[in-house]
C-alpha cells in the first residue's frame, strides 16, 4: 500500500474488512461480504457495547441515520443518492459503502457535461472489431456494466453534472437492471446480478445545471448529507483527517489544539456570516466545509513542514485560510478583510492568545494578494 498516492478503502482497511468478515455471522444480503450490521460498524466505528475483541476505527464523521439508510437503500432495488453541499463528505462515504459491501469501490464514473452513454454502458476495442468483429471479447464494459456482472455497487459521481441523455440511459439501468447490446446478434443482454446496485452524489449546489427527470428521482432513495457544524464532531473530522495526512507525508509536526480552535472557530465565524449575508456577493465562494477546513489545515502544514520552522504557525494558519478561501476578487478578499477587522481584531484584543499573530498574518495574506 506504501507505493500508492491514495489507496482506495478496501485496500487501506484490508485487514480491518478481513477480521470483521470472519467474525460476521449476520445474516447478509445478496453476495454482500459484511452483513448490514458490520458495514455500518465498519463506517461509524466499534463502541464497547458491540463486545468485539478489538477496536474498529471511525471513518466517517455524521449522524449514524444517514449511514443506516443508505445500508437499507442498497439492500433494496433503489439506487442511492447521497446529495449535499460540497465537502460534505458524500463521495467518502459512498467508497467507504462499496468497500464494506463489494470490496470494491473503485467501479466510478465520474460525471461531467462530456460524460457519454458509453461511460455508463460500453464501447468497443476498435482493432479488435476490425479483425475479429464485434463480440464480448471486443467489448470494454463500463465500471456500471462490471458492477452489474459481478453483482457489485457501481459509483456515478456528479450526476447532475452529466447530460439528460446519459440520466436518461441511467433510468433504464435502474429500472429493467440490464443493458442490451444492439450490435450483436447473440449474447447481447448483460443482466445485472444480486447486489448491483448504484450509489450517485450529487452537489446540492448544482441544481439547475441539469436537473434530475422525475422517472430518475423516483429510482432514487434520496440522502441528504449537510454541513457539519457541530464543533466537536468537526474537529473529530479534521483531526482524523489531519493525522492521516501526517502519516502519508512521514510528517512529525505538532498541531496544538489552539490553533485548531482557532481554525473551527473562524469558519464558524465566517458560515455566521454567509448565512446572514443578503446577496451571494456578500458570500464566500467557498462552500466553508469540513472539507475546505481540512484542505486549509494541510496547506498550512505542508507550508510548515517545508518552508517554515517545522512548527504550525497562527501566522501560517491565517495565510493559508486566506489564499484557500480567496476565490474571487475583489469581492472574497473584501469579505475576509472586513471578517479581519470586524470579528478577528476585536477577539484578538480581548482573548489574546493566537489571534493576534493570526489577524496579522490575515493582513498580511491579504495585502500580498490585493
Amino acid at each position: 500500500m506504501s507505493d500508492l498516492l491514495r489507496a482506495p478503502a478496501e485496500i487501506k482497511y484490508a485487514e480491518e474488512l478481513d477480521w470483521l468478515e470472519s467474525v460476521d455471522d449476520g445474516p447478509k444480503p445478496f453476495s454482500w461480504r459484511l452483513s448490514p450490521k458490520m458495514v455500518r460498524l465498519f463506517i461509524l466505528g466499534s463502541e464497547r457495547s458491540d463486545g468485539l475483541d478489538r477496536e474498529i476505527s471511525q471513518k466517517w464523521y455524521g449522524d449514524r441515520s444517514f449511514v443506516e439508510r443508505s445500508i437499507v437503500t442498497l439492500a433494496s432495488d433503489r439506487g442511492l443518492l447521497l446529495i449535499g453541499d460540497p465537502g460534505t463528505g458524500k463521495s467518502w462515504l459512498a467508497e467507504l459503502l462499496s468497500a464494506a459491501i463489494s470490496r470494491n469501490s473503485t467501479l466510478v464514473v465520474q460525471g461531467t457535461a462530456g460524460t457519454t452513454e458509453d461511460h455508463i454502458k460500453y464501447s468497443w476495442n476498435v482493432s479488435m472489431v476490425i479483425s475479429k468483429g464485434q463480440s464480448r471479447e471486443s467489448m470494454i464494459p463500463s465500471p456500471i456494466m462490471t458492477a452489474m456482472e459481478t453483482g457489485a455497487i457501481g459509483r456515478f459521481e456528479e450526476l447532475t453534472r452529466s447530460t439528460s441523455d446519459v440520466q436518461d440511459a441511467l433510468i433504464s439501468i435502474l429500472s429493467e437492471k440490464y443493458i442490451s447490446v444492439p450490435e450483436m446478434d447473440s449474447d447481447n443482454i448483460v443482466f445485472a446480478k444480486p447486489g448491483f446496485s448504484v450509489i450517485a452524489t450529487a452537489n446540492s449546489r448544482d441544481r439547475g445545471v441539469n436537473d434530475l427527470s422525475s422517472a430518475l428521482k423516483r429510482r432514487f432513495n434520496f440522502v441528504r448529507i449537510p454541513v457539519v457544524t457541530n464543533k466537536k464532531s468537526e474537529a473529530e473530522i479534521v483531526r482524523f483527517r489531519t493525522e492521516e495526512l501526517l502519516r502519508r507525508h512521514r510528517i512529525e509536526l505538532d498541531v496544538p489544539p489552539t490553533l485548531l480552535d482557532v481554525l473551527l472557530q473562524s469558519f464558524a465565524d465566517l458560515r455566521t456570516s454567509a448565512a446572514a449575508a443578503g446577496s451571494d456577493d456578500e458570500k464566500l465562494e467557498s462552500a466553508l466545509s469540513s472539507a475546505e477546513q481540512i484542505g486549509v489545515l494541510e496547506d498550512a502544514i505542508l507550508h510548515s513542514n517545508f518552508f517554515g520552522e517545522r512548527a504550525l504557525t497562527a501566522r501560517t494558519l491565517a495565510s493559508s485560510l486566506v489564499g484557500s478561501l480567496a476565490r474571487r476578487e475583489p469581492e472574497d478578499l473584501a469579505i475576509l478583510n472586513k471578517y479581519l477587522h470586524g470579528v478577528v481584531e476585536p477577539r484578538s484584543k480581548e482573548e489574546g492568545g493566537s489571534w493576534p499573530e493570526f489577524l496579522e498574518g490575515g493582513r498580511d495574506a491579504i495585502a500580498t494578494l490585493s
